[in-house]
C-alpha cells in the first residue's frame, strides 16, 4: 500500500492511500479489536467485519455527544475490554472523531486506528489527531489531541456516497490550495471537473496533496499555537452555520470560506479578484457560494468559537492565494463588518 508518515513526539500515524478495508485484517488482531462502525458503512460492508466485536454507532452528528460516548464506555465494559486491546474507528468524520475521543479516554488510552470512508475524513477529519465530541450543538467543544496509529483512506468506499456527501470533501481540499497551496491552486482550476467526476487518478492526487499538506502542518504545530490554526480557514462562520441551520459541513466551511475571503478584501490584504476567482471555484466544484441566513445570529454564535481569546475571535484571513494568516477580531466589531459582507 502506498504509505504517508505522519510523524509526531509520540510516534508515528501510517496513512494508506489507497488502502481498502480488508486491510483491517492485516493491522488488527479480530480477537481484541472493537470496530467503531458507521450504520450506512456496516449495512453495506457488514460481512467484511466478521469475527470483529463491532458496535454500531449509528450516523449523524448526535452520535458525536457525551451521551453516546458513555453508552459505548458502558458497552466496551460489559465486553470486558483491557489495555490489550484496540479500537478502530470506521466511518466519516463522525465515526473516527468518537473511535479517537473513546480510544483517548477509556482506560486512560487504547491504541486505534481509522478507516476513512468519506472524502471529507480522508482529507481532513481523520488526519491530525483531533478527537471530539459536540456538546449542545457547538462543534468539537470536548476533546483530546492524540494521533492514531494508522489510518486507511479507502478511495473506492467514496463511490457509494451520496453525490452531495461526495461534493462536500472538496470545501477541505480547496482550503488547503487556499492557505497554504499556491501550486495546487491552479491544478484545482484545471481538473476540478475531472475530480467531482470521480477522475479516481485526479481524486487520489488531490487526496494526497492535501494530507501532505496538513501533515506539514501538525508536524510543525500538533497542539494548534501556531500555523494549525490555519486550517481553521472557513470554519468560523462555518461551524455556526451548521449549528444554525444543519446544513452539510463542507457547505458551510464553503460559505464560510467566501466570507472569510470578502473580509480579507474589504480589510485591504487581498485583491477582489482573487477572492472572486476562489469563489467561481468553489461554485464550479458544485459547493454553494449564496446562502440565506441571519448575520446577527451568526455572529452571536460565533461568540461562543474555540477560537475566542477573551474579547477577541481568531479569524483566518487571506494575504494572497496560498498565503493565510491569523487576524484578532474584536467581538464587538463582528457584526457591523460581517454587515458589509454579505
Amino acid at each position: 500500500m502506498p504509505t504517508i508518515k505522519l510523524n509526531t513526539g509520540a510516534g508515528t500515524t501510517e496513512i494508506s492511500i489507497p488502502g481498502r478495508l480488508e486491510d483491517i485484517r492485516r493491522l488488527c488482531n479480530p480477537a481484541r479489536t472493537i470496530l467503531l462502525v458507521d450504520e450506512n458503512v456496516n449495512r453495506l460492508h457488514g460481512q467484511t467485519f466478521d469475527g470483529f466485536m463491532v458496535i454500531d454507532i449509528g450516523s449523524g452528528e448526535g452520535s458525536k455527544t457525551i451521551d453516546h460516548a458513555s453508552w459505548i464506555y458502558g458497552e466496551l465494559i460489559s465486553r470486558e475490554v483491557d489495555r490489550s486491546w484496540s479500537v478502530v474507528g470506521i466511518g466519516g468524520g463522525i465515526a473516527t472523531d468518537l473511535a479517537g475521543f473513546i480510544a483517548s479516554t477509556f482506560l486512560r488510552g487504547l491504541n486505534f486506528g481509522f478507516v476513512s470512508t468519506t472524502l471529507l475524513g480522508q482529507v481532513d477529519a481523520a488526519i491530525g489527531g483531533k478527537n471530539g465530541l459536540n456538546y449542545k450543538g457547538y462543534k468539537n467543544m470536548i476533546g483530546v489531541i492524540r494521533q492514531p496509529g494508522f489510518v486507511i483512506c479507502d478511495t473506492e468506499l467514496l463511490k457509494s456516497l451520496p453525490k452531495r456527501e461526495f461534493i462536500g470533501g472538496f470545501a477541505e481540499i480547496i482550503k488547503y490550495a487556499a492557505i497554504r497551496r499556491p501550486d495546487l491552486y491552479p491544478y484545482l482550476q484545471n481538473h476540478i471537473l475531472e475530480a467531482t467526476s470521480f477522475n479516481n487518478e485526479v481524486l487520489t492526487h488531490l487526496i494526497r496533496e492535501s494530507v501532505a499538506t496538513k501533515i506539514e502542518i501538525v508536524e510543525s504545530d500538533e497542539h494548534e499555537r501556531g500555523d494549525r490554526k490555519l486550517l481553521n480557514f472557513g470554519h468560523t462562520c462555518g461551524h455556526a452555520l451548521e449549528k444554525r441551520y444543519q446544513v452539510s459541513h463542507g457547505e458551510a466551511v464553503a460559505i464560510g470560506m467566501i466570507l472569510a475571503g470578502r473580509l480579507s478584501v474589504n480589510l485591504g490584504m487581498i485583491s477582489s479578484g482573487k477572492v472572486s476567482g476562489l469563489e467561481k471555484l468553489i461554485a464550479e466544484a458544485g459547493l454553494p457560494v449564496e446562502m440565506d441566513f441571519d448575520i446577527t445570529e451568526i455572529a452571536e454564535i460565533m461568540r461562543s468559537d474555540k477560537k475566542r481569546r477573551g474579547d477577541d475571535l481568531q479569524f483566518i484571513l487571506l494575504e494572497d492565494l496560498g498565503k493565510a494568516v491569523v487576524k484578532s477580531i474584536p467581538l464587538n466589531d463582528l457584526n457591523a463588518m460581517l454587515h458589509d459582507l454579505y
